[in-house]
């Protein structure tokens, strides 16, 4: 679980990604003019610089993409940790604390219904043993 998270965060990670990879195919593309390899050196710096742009633009249009699938994804409060989040489709997982979360009630386990009848006797014995003052 330690790898996993939001599909907001997702497509923001693929989009850093691309972006930093665009920004390293570029910085080693220019050693071809820095190192001074002449017409080869200049046509190998063309060609990763070109590379690296369209990683660039890749990287844009995810970001653009997250943008968009962020302002139309539905905002709800985490049962885990109490957090705002933000879920798209039907199941997600937390931002924050990566708790899987679903608004379909038949994707939803039922374990969380069985732990709270479980427990709702013993806080009602435990209030009735009590002594009162």
């Amino acid at each position: 679980m330690l790898l996993k998270s939001s599909k907001i965060n997702e497509f923001r990670l693929w989009g850093l990604l691309l972006t930093m990879g665009g920004m390293l195919v570029m910085i080693i593309g220019l050693a071809g003019v820095v190192f001074d390899w002449g017409t080869i050196g200049r046509i190998i710096a063309g060609i990763f610089l070109i590379i690296g742009l369209i990683s660039m633009l890749g990287s844009m249009a995810i970001y653009f993409w997250a943008g968009m699938m962020s302002t139309s994804a539905v905002a709800l409060d985490c049962p885990e940790c109490g957090k705002r989040t933000k879920m798209i489709g039907k199941t997600d997982r937390c931002m924050f604390c990566k708790t899987i979360l679903t608004v379909d009630p038949a994707m939803a386990s039922e374990q969380a219904d069985t732990d709270d009848t479980v427990n709702e006797p013993d806080t009602k014995e435990a209030t009735q043993d009590t002594p009162r003052n």
